[in-house]
């Protein structure tokens, strides 16, 4: 180790945080594989579901990243990423029923991630309730 650093000594995810990052990372390639191919054949057809779709696969992909990392910027940034899934999944859910038109087409958070098995709307509040759960502050003073 060169001079001056100091070794990380921090705990890797564990347990179920090693799942909930799996399963982010794979909602990360799936979200990206659904919005590329929506893109490149059917933009045109129904815009603003597919880009929805592109918005949740980068979502996916930073939630996926941040919520790995344990550094206290990172997991700052998962707490907004996943909030904002959160947000984002109750938004356009309601939107898809409320206005059914807009999403003609499926998009990932459509229906509530019907086409997913609702799991865009459940993952978001398991994540928020594991980076709860595992913060180190809330360990610290406990």
């Amino acid at each position: 180790m060169p001079s001056g650093e100091v070794e990380d000594t921090r705990r890797p995810a564990y347990g179920p945080g090693r799942v909930l990052i799996f399963i982010y990372g794979i909602f990360a390639l799936s979200a990206t594989a659904r919005a590329s191919v929506q893109l490149i054949r059917d933009a045109a057809e129904a815009p603003l579901a597919y880009s929805l779709s592109a918005l949740s696969a980068v979502v996916y992909i930073v939630a996926t990243i941040a919520i790995a990392h344990n550094g206290r910027r990172m997991r700052r940034l998962a707490w907004v990423t996943v909030t904002f899934e959160l947000v984002g999944v109750l938004t356009v859910g309601v939107l898809s029923l409320t206005h059914p038109e807009l999403f003609a087409h499926p998009s990932v958070w459509s229906g509530f991630g019907v086409g997913y098995g609702y799991v865009p709307a459940v993952l978001p509040v398991l994540g928020l309730f594991w980076m709860w759960r595992s913060s180190p502050a809330r360990i610290a003073a406990a």
